[in-house]
Formats: structure tokens, C-alpha cells, sequence
């Protein structure tokens, strides 16, 4: 039994502290040794006293094998999980850089974007002054010009305020329902697509803080399946206790099997573009910051699949505060 301590000493203990394991076993053997008391046999078992240890020496290595696979398992399955923990951990680690390296590359690109986009909306108000182009009746041009440099303002700005982080700046009060309704009516209105169904099975509507970050990489996975599902495109939201359950459904080719695997790892598309494939990543790590979780699959009747579960106590409007 004292042999049983050492070994599992010198598993989970420091060299020092295993070492003070051997020298304290060896001296509780010592101290038995002091004046040992022979066990009293009947005389008619003195003459198998040989047979006798052979079955205790038996029962000894027995019951110090089962202790110590019992044990030896129980210590090796605890430092496989705390390996993966911390593989988990710094996986998790790498990912959040890679934000913060995406954070500033998209926040330099947008500074330098706002000076064109500047100078082009200031450009589209001279032409409409100009009286050439009020003869030509090009207003609907100008008008369209107009909304696409707007559009392009309006995304630079949400860059620079979210950067792909959750960060709590420029939110505004408002309801879950109006939130995903103004989603909704961006892509069927403000960009045509008259293809995406939309399931409101939310229940009874709560005051949220909207935040761009939460609304830009929700787009960004309605813009994935657009991609791939022009002709049609499912949304569907319901309330699942205490949080949002939104899923986005399309009839395009689906996942393939090595993205699913890797769900939420940057750099991961099929679409063959340049610095494409952080439209998961970006959502997986915002839902991991506001306490959500992001499932992705392929459906049996063909297309891909994404859910999104968010608690509501991360963006809820707390109650009596002050707007």
C-alpha cells in the first residue's frame, strides 16, 4: 500500500514533493520494523505457513494491480481533459489575435475608404447643380449613386465601430422584433431580394440594445446564403426560453465536411476568394462573447443550415435604465 503512494506520487507531484513521498514511506516502514509482533497462527496451520503467504502476497499484488489501474486511469483521463482545456484555451487565444490583427487592418482600410466616399458624395452634389445633367433628367442615376456611396459610409462606419468585436459602441435601444425586422427589410428591400422567407415564431417581443457588430455578422451569414441560394432564402426566429434561436436555411450545395469540422476557424471557404471564409469566424467569436453559441449543418432536402443561439440577459435593456 505504501508502494501504491509512491507510484501515484511520483505521477502527480512535483519531483520534490515525490521524493518526500518515498522518504515518508520509507519511514513508516521503518518505524513497523520496530519490534514487530509476528501474527499468532493455530498450531495446525504453523506447518503451511509458507502456503499461507503465497495467498497473502496474492491478495496483496491483486488488490495494489486494481488500485493502481483504478487510480493510473482516473489521473490520465483528468490530465487528457485538463490538455485539452488547454488546448482550447489557446486555440481560443489565437483566434482573439486574429481579431485584433482583422480589428486593425479593417479599421485602417476604413479611415483611408472615408476620404473617397467623402469626396464622391460631395461630387454627386455637384452634378446635380449642374444644369447638363438636369437637362439629361439623370436624377434617378444620381439618386441610386447616391444611396450606394450612403451604402458604403453606412459599412465603413459599421467597421469602425465594431471591427468584428461586440464592443457596446453606437447601440441603440430598441425590441428583438424591430431588430430582425430592420435585417429583414435591408435585404428585401434596400437590396432586392425578394426570395428570403421570414418566420417571426419569437413570442412576446423584449427591449434589447442593438449593437452593429451583433447585426453585421448576422448579415454576413444571410450574405453567405444568398450567395450560394439566390432563388431562395429562410429565416426563422424563435424564442427558446431565455434566448434567440435564429436559423438560416438556403437550397444551395451545403457544407463541406472539413468546414463543419473546423466551424468558427478563419480562412475556411469554398467560395475561392481572397482573405474570404471569416464571415463564421467572426459570428462564432461574437456569439462566444455574448454568451451564444453558433450551430451549422446540411439539411437532408439539400442546403446548408446555421443556428444561432443568443441569451437574451446579453443584449436585454436593463430595466429602469435611463435612455
Amino acid at each position: 500500500m505504501f508502494l501504491l503512494q509512491v507510484v501515484i506520487g511520483a505521477m502527480v507531484l512535483r519531483p520534490a514533493a515525490s521524493w518526500a513521498m518515498v522518504a515518508a514511506s520509507l519511514g513508516a516502514l521503518a518505524v513497523l520494523a520496530i519490534d514487530p509482533v509476528p501474527l499468532a497462527l493455530p498450531p495446525q496451520l504453523q506447518d503451511e505457513e509458507f502456503s499461507l503467504y503465497l495467498q497473502g502476497s496474492f491478495v496483496c499484488f491483486g488488490l495494489i494491480a486494481v488500485l493502481l489501474v483504478a487510480f493510473v486511469t482516473r489521473i490520465a483521463r483528468n490530465l487528457r481533459e485538463r490538455d485539452a482545456a488547454l488546448a482550447a484555451i489557446r486555440q481560443r487565444a489565437a483566434e482573439e489575435d486574429h481579431i485584433v490583427r482583422m480589428g486593425l487592418l479593417a479599421s485602417g482600410a476604413a479611415h483611408e475608404l472615408g476620404t473617397p466616399l467623402a469626396t464622391l458624395s460631395v461630387l454627386v452634389n455637384d452634378f446635380r447643380a449642374m444644369p447638363e445633367l438636369k437637362a439629361a433628367d439623370l436624377s434617378a442615376d444620381l439618386d441610386d449613386m447616391e444611396n450606394a456611396v450612403q451604402r458604403c459610409k453606412t459599412i465603413v462606419s459599421g467597421i469602425l465601430m465594431s471591427a468584428g468585436e461586440a464592443r457596446g459602441e453606437a447601440t441603440e435601444r430598441t425590441t428583438m422584433r424591430a431588430f430582425l425586422r430592420d435585417i429583414v427589410d435591408e435585404w428585401q428591400v434596400t437590396r432586392g431580394l425578394d426570395a428570403l422567407e421570414y418566420h417571426d415564431r419569437f413570442g412576446q417581443d423584449v427591449a434589447i440594445v442593438s449593437d452593429p457588430a451583433l447585426r453585421q455578422v448576422i448579415g454576413n451569414v444571410i450574405d453567405n446564403a444568398v450567395d450560394v441560394s439566390p432563388q431562395w432564402v429562410g429565416i426563422r426566429a424563435a424564442r427558446q426560453g431565455e434566448a434567440l434561436e435564429l436559423t438560416v436555411t438556403d437550397r444551395g450545395p451545403g457544407f463541406a465536411q472539413d468546414i463543419l469540422e473546423g466551424l468558427g476557424k478563419p480562412y475556411r471557404s469554398t467560395k475561392g476568394k481572397p482573405g474570404g471564409g471569416l464571415g463564421l469566424f467572426l459570428l462564432v467569436n461574437v456569439m462566444r462573447k455574448l454568451g451564444g453559441e453558433v450551430r451549422a449543418g446540411n439539411r437532408e432536402q439539400g442546403g446548408a443550415e446555421v443556428t444561432i443561439w443568443l441569451p437574451l440577459d446579453a443584449i436585454a435593456y436593463p430595466t429602469g435604465a435611463r435612455t
